[in-house]
């Protein structure tokens, strides 16, 4: 039996500021989007890894009211999980993030005690997003 990542859902207040930072400026490619009672879904891919997709989707989305907004708080206190990825070309991802208008960041390219070499930011939604050297 074999078991692997198939997709990661990611919550964004604004779908198109969301696809504008991974899409635009990290460069992942759109492979669906779908639009459901006032909702967007849209699902990205890397093209070395294009068999795990990334979702975008809205707190509100398929859920309660309750339940979506107690999402929207934590999406909007920084209180979700966070999304790590990998670059092979950290410096130049860097500059690329930083240059973004759309997103935030929180610390430059260092090494980690643990020996990682990694960069960490919050995408328009309030996402801390780390991405290592890889």
């Amino acid at each position: 039996m074999t078991i692997s990542l198939s997709r990661v859902h990611v919550l964004v207040d604004d779908p198109d500021a969301a696809l504008s930072f991974y899409r635009d400026t990290l460069g992942l490619t759109v492979r669906n989007e779908v639009a459901r009672d006032g909702f967007r879904w849209i699902t990205l891919v890397t093209a070395s890894q294009p068999e795990i997709e990334i979702v975008l989707s809205q707190p509100h989305a398929c859920r309660s009211r309750e339940d979506g907004d107690a999402l929207a708080a934590l999406l909007a206190n920084g209180e979700l999980q966070t999304v790590q990825l990998r670059s092979d070309n950290l410096v130049a991802t860097f500059d690329q993030v930083a240059a973004a208008p759309e997103a935030e960041v929180l610390q430059e390219p260092i090494t980690q005690p643990s020996g990682a070499r990694d960069i960490a930011v919050r995408d328009p939604a309030g996402n801390h997003v780390r991405i290592e050297q890889g």
